[in-house]
């Protein structure tokens, strides 16, 4: 297969590459434009592949896009660029729509156009896969509040966004169901819990909690840290995108979870008790934890509920939080090069 991955300098696009050079025979074309967040040493590996290709692009350039896709002759394309950091769409929401709502947009005329190219055949076997995010669904009832009842989202919860990324997220999935509603176009949408590991962008929770703790830093937490997530370890995701893409229904929806609810603030006593272990030092790192003002509409708990996944396609998470947390961890002890350095152009942009 020939498989397009957009955004494929993120964290999870070179997770998925990686993945898929290493698990498959395919040919891939990574198509990026390279943000802030975008790092393509993460996929320094794979330079000399002759099954790796990168193209430098913005998914906007419809007809850059159209003209790499004739060229490259893709037999799927994976979506997963888009700008994803909550507190930055807080900030400044105009990023996030030109590249969630507009860029999708643009992505899926230009293979509306390769797609009407191909064969009666091909046209049938072609997939396009959306990668979204369950913070389209909005948040959950809370252990805390009275109508709590281990409410979980499934495939058929209605959407409720609360910040301008996931409203621009929500945005796209519609314009990817309408695209094949109403012009037949083959794709799948996947929904995906909090996602953490290797080369994650250091701005997110986990891996900024490591590297502030590491450095002596003030450790900020929101509000009252109560805040719950489901996390997923990046490479369970990506074997799940893998199964989907090969075995999903066009036209479906499918939820991805790691079964791993957390509250940001145990999330962040648990990095401090292992960088305590692993690292030690006199004063324990827990004393740097700091409560900030709360993020603007923060929502209070995400939980995906993955039955669907797992009974139609046979799917199931293989890391438990303890082990993938304690992975990650030691990755970021043993790539502080790499981390510190990604911090400080965050900084800067």
């Amino acid at each position: 297969m020939r498989i397009v991955v957009t955004g494929g300098a993120g964290f999870i696009g070179s997770a998925l590459i990686r993945y898929l050079h290493a698990k498959t025979d395919w040919h891939i074309l990574n198509v990026d434009k390279l943000t802030y967040a975008g790092d393509l040493s993460s996929l320094a590996s794979l330079s000399s592949s002759s099954r790796y290709e990168f193209l430098h692009c913005d998914i906007v350039h419809q007809e850059k896009l159209t003209s790499a896709f004739m060229q490259f002759k893709p037999d799927a394309i994976m979506h997963l660029a888009a700008e994803s950091h909550v507190d930055r769409s807080i900030i400044g929401a105009g990023e996030f729509i030109q590249t969630n709502v507009v860029g999708t947009y643009a992505l899926l005329e230009a293979t509306r156009a390769y797609w009407l190219s191909l064969s009666a055949s091909k046209q049938q076997t072609f997939r396009f896969h959306h990668i979204s995010t369950d913070e389209v669904y909005g948040d959950l009832p809370h252990p805390d509040d009275n109508d709590y009842a281990g409410q979980l989202f499934s495939e058929d919860s209605s959407y409720a966004p609360s910040s301008p990324y996931s409203a621009s997220k929500a945005a796209s999935d519609h314009l990817v169901r309408a695209w094949h509603r109403t012009y037949g176009l083959p794709v799948l949408v996947t929904n995906c819990s909090n996602n953490y590991g290797p080369y994650h962008f250091p701005e997110k929770l986990i891996p900024q909690t490591i590297l502030k703790a590491i450095s002596g830093e003030v450790i900020p937490v929101y509000g009252n840290g109560q805040q719950i997530r489901d996390w997923l370890y990046v490479d369970d995701h990506v074997s799940a995108l893998q199964c989907v893409l090969q075995n999903g229904q066009p036209g479906e929806t499918y939820n991805i979870g790691g079964l791993n609810e957390v509250k940001n603030i145990d999330v962040v006593h648990k990095i401090c008790a292992l960088l305590q272990e692993l690292r030690p030092q006199a004063t324990k790192y827990a004393d740097l934890i700091t409560f900030v003002e709360d993020r603007a509409g923060h929502d209070r708990r995400y939980a995906i509920d993955a039955q669907k996944i797992e009974q139609t396609l046979g799917w199931q998470p293989q890391h438990n939080f303890s082990e993938g947390l304690r992975a990650t961890v030691l990755w970021y002890l043993n790539n502080l090069d790499w981390a510190t350095t990604r911090l400080n152009q965050a900084l800067k942009d």
